[in-house]
């Protein structure tokens, strides 16, 4: 299956929805990255996704990449260098298990707005929104072309 096809629309809209919802609360930017197979170490193809999109350019060095790869059935999640100079080397963790719990389940689009809603938390507190925050990354989904 093709990776733009995985989610349905309103899928796709309710993750675009978590995105939006989770930067209310935090200067931190989302992004999410869908690929029909992934060519490497799924953390390898992460990190380089996170420089294609330009993520390592916000001005606080927060952004956070949700990697996917839906015919491989691999996922990661990626943050900055900026939240990772602040935060515990199992940051993640937490958020990686609960979105392989909704996985395990075929529960895909849930378990990837789950994740992201509880990054957008945990940004909070170490980057808590602005008055004067501009939204530095389109909360569109990036599909492989």
């Amino acid at each position: 299956m093709g990776a733009k096809n995985f989610f349905t629309k309103e899928q796709q809209n309710a993750i675009v929805q978590s995105i939006t919802n989770a930067e209310l609360n935090t200067s931190g930017e989302v992004k999410v990255r869908i690929d029909s197979k992934c060519k490497g170490d799924v953390l390898d193809v992460a990190a380089d996704y996170f420089k294609k999109l330009e993520m390592h350019k916000t001005e606080l060095r927060n952004g956070v990449l949700f990697y996917l790869s839906v015919n491989d059935r691999k996922f990661a999640i990626f943050g900055d260098k900026g939240i990772n100079e602040k935060v515990p080397a199992n940051f993640w963790d937490n958020i990686r298990d609960v979105m392989l719990n909704y996985f395990k389940q075929q529960q895909f689009a849930e378990g990837l707005s789950k994740g992201i809603e509880m990054a957008g938390e945990k940004l909070k507190t170490h980057f808590p929104h602005k008055k004067n925050d501009t939204n530095e990354l389109s909360n569109e989904l990036s599909f492989e072309k």
